[in-house]
């Protein structure tokens, strides 16, 4: 039997904890892929241009972890996308992060960049491959990348609404007093401000939440759910979240591998779903080899209705910033 190969596009915090969660689950073989050269300034002041190793580096001390921890996945670093063809899943977490005093446009323009040239390589790499996209701001990049690769929408899926879970999850549990393995939770919309938050549809337990946790304090544990990212910056001083984002993306490339049919919150092209007319948005999608073979359509009441149309505005208005 073939065994499966994961390309991870993006060898910086998140990419290579993805590279190191999925060996961990030996879900396959794993190509860590980054730019080829970086610019360095020499000690006499003036910039130069040098190979980039760092992807190599890291994809080997993963390697090299593997008799210890008992996985069998050949895992490399390189800057070659010829390494990646026939993949069957690509992570893509290409990208920069926001810098003080850079704008939102900014922001999207340099990414648009990134994404739209990885995600042209994906395609002709690894056309079957399903494409998990994580460079932010997800719902304009998920975007970015269907239409830059030219994928059937079944494969092009953007991580958000798994780690939203499962941040609202755990601060659920931390609450009650349980596992967070008892803590199922359900979310729409777009990512961290722009996400739904579902709590008829909260279980702890197969308890509603409503029995266990006070409107009130309810509604705290899900505003810190959407600070979530922003938390975690704020504590770490440089940098942002990385462990939580890569498991989640990990989550949902294993469904995929292994044909799963798990139902996740993700972002996926809904069209006539929810009336969502054509745009990627966080919906429950049941994923498994072919991406997502469904998206599932829940009954919302208004009050969710109208907080989801507000999410969807929201990232119709990121999209219309994208200039391809």
């Amino acid at each position: 039997m073939r065994r499966a190969k994961i390309s991870i596009i993006g060898a910086g915090n998140v990419g290579a904890t993805c590279a190191h969660w999925a060996a961990s689950k030996e879900l396959g073989d794993i190509v860590l892929i980054d730019i080829p050269e970086i610019e360095v300034t020499k000690p006499d002041g003036t910039k130069e241009k040098v190979p980039f190793t760092m992807p190599a580096g890291k994809a080997l001390d993963l390697y090299e972890a593997s008799p210890v921890e008992g996985y069998d996945s050949k895992i490399i670093g390189t800057s070659d996308y010829s390494k990646t063809a026939d993949s069957d899943v690509v992570i893509v977490t290409a990208g920069i992060a926001r810098k003080p005093g850079m704008s939102r446009d900014d922001l999207i323009a340099t990414n648009t960049k990134i994404v739209r040239e990885v995600a042209q390589n994906v395609a002709k790499h690894s056309p079957k491959a399903i494409m998990i996209v994580v460079s932010n701001p997800l719902d304009a990049m998920v975007y970015v990348a269907w239409k830059a690769s030219g994928f059937p929408t079944n494969q092009i899926i953007g991580q958000a609404g798994v780690l939203d879970a499962a941040r609202y999850r755990s601060f659920l549990a931390e609450e009650i007093g349980c596992s967070v393995e008892d803590v199922q939770a359900l979310l729409l919309g777009g990512h961290g401000d722009d996400m739904v938050p579902l709590p008829r549809y909260t279980f702890a337990g197969g308890i509603p939440i409503a029995q266990l946790v006070k409107k009130e304090r309810l509604e705290q544990i899900v505003q810190r759910a959407r600070d979530g990212g922003a938390e975690i910056v704020k504590l770490l001083k440089t940098g942002s979240a990385y462990y939580a984002p890569a498991a989640a993306t990990v989550q949902m490339a294993e469904a995929i591998i292994k044909d799963k049919k798990r139902i996740l919150p993700c972002a996926a092209y809904c069209e006539k779903e929810y009336g969502v007319g054509g745009y990627f948005v966080g919906v429950p999608c049941v994923l498994g080899t072919n991406g997502v073979e469904r998206v599932i359509q829940i009954e919302l009441d208004d009050n969710e209705k109208k907080a989801f149309q507000t999410s969807v505005d929201h990232v119709k208005e990121l999209v219309k910033t994208v200039k391809l």
